[in-house]
């Protein structure tokens, strides 16, 4: 039987629901000179930490590129804000494949923008990269640091863990509220880190900004699909080709569900995609000497990505790349030889 599969599918479909785009925005700028400018800031909703950033003076005007030397602080009004800092990262890998037997830092001195989180006489920052996730933080005006954790591999290869942090917490967030066993307890990750800077902040009597509380969390939907299918089945017997049998083509009905996520970053222009279809084929032909039957039932998965592309505020073109799986449902072909 020839069986032919695509493996990635590309489309381009009009979509007319509105979801947020990549646009100006009212911002700010600190330059050198400590001079903060109003402006136009293009908010691409950064997964890594921009090194530079497009402006606008006016609506109507050019834009033009500003960079991490140029600016010491930009933010995007009640929404974004980053800080220029230089600071000691060590950029030690949590992956498995990435992992290395240090257990202590190694840190480089770095020229980074630092996505402020909290703001107050406590301070949170966190710094993403290529699947690099490391957090800072400032009390009143000391110096910033790193807080350290890290995942190393033992001489027996095991996943061991430096929990430097904890220790840097305990030490410089001291308050009655929060607890020795809350700090043990504490997990490196930015909600966790949110809450107990927000909550330090709290028991000090400190007015503080927290940045995070408009941050988007990723859409989940669901629909119903249904479609016709064009489809066609040939068969070939290598042993004798007056068995070979070929069906033509039929028009078929499938129906599924598609599952998306939108994920939570770059303006969600970005989406998890799976679409579970149920689909079938069924045909009978017969000749002088032979007579030969399929039904053909089965649950095709296509998964993969989905980027949007926006048009304006109310449609937007979609573009999937998927990888299609066919899982067989007890199909059957039957060949009956007339004697």
């Amino acid at each position: 039987m020839k069986h032919k599969s695509i493996l990635i599918t590309i489309l381009s479909i009009i979509s007319f629901n509105c979801y947020s785009q990549t646009k100006y925005e009212n911002g700010y700028y600190i330059n050198n000179n400590n001079e903060k400018i109003e402006c136009l800031i293009l908010n691409n909703d950064w997964l890594n930490n921009p090194t530079e950033i497009s402006l606008k003076y006016s609506e109507n005007e050019q834009s033009k590129t500003e960079t991490i030397e140029s600016i010491k602080e930009f933010g995007i009004n009640g929404k974004i804000k980053y800080q220029r800092y230089n600071v000691n990262i060590d950029r030690s890998s949590n992956s498995l494949s990435s992992m290395d037997i240090e257990r202590n830092p190694v840190f480089i001195e770095e020229q980074l923008f630092l996505k402020v989180l909290i703001e107050g006489k406590a301070n949170l920052y966190s710094y993403n990269s290529n699947n690099l996730e490391k957090f800072f933080f400032k009390i009143d005006n000391s110096n910033i640091e790193q807080l350290v954790f890290i995942s190393y591999l033992t001489n027996d290869n095991q996943i061991a863990k430096n929990n430097y942090f904890k220790q840097q917490i305990l030490s410089n967030l001291k308050c009655p509220g929060i607890s020795l066993n809350e700090i043990q307890n504490l997990e490196y990750k930015v909600n966790k880190l949110i809450n107990l800077f927000i909550k330090y902040n709290k028991c000090v009597n400190s007015q503080f900004s927290n940045y995070t509380i408009k941050e988007k969390k990723g859409n989940f939907n669901l629909s119903l699909k249904a479609g016709v299918k064009n489809s066609s089945l040939e068969i070939e017997n290598s042993l004798s080709h007056l068995r070979d049998t070929n069906f033509g083509t039929k028009l078929g009905f499938s129906v599924g569900i598609e599952a998306e996520f939108i994920l939570p970053f770059n303006n969600n222009k970005w989406a998890l995609l799976i679409e579970p279809t149920y689909q079938s084929f069924n045909s009978k032909k017969e000749t002088t000497d032979l007579t030969s039957e399929v039904d053909y039932k089965s649950i095709e998965v296509p998964f993969g990505l989905r980027h949007y592309m926006f048009i304006n505020k109310k449609s937007k073109l979609f573009i999937n790349g998927l990888v299609i799986m066919d899982f067989n449902l007890n199909s059957k072909f039957e060949l009956k030889i007339q004697i």
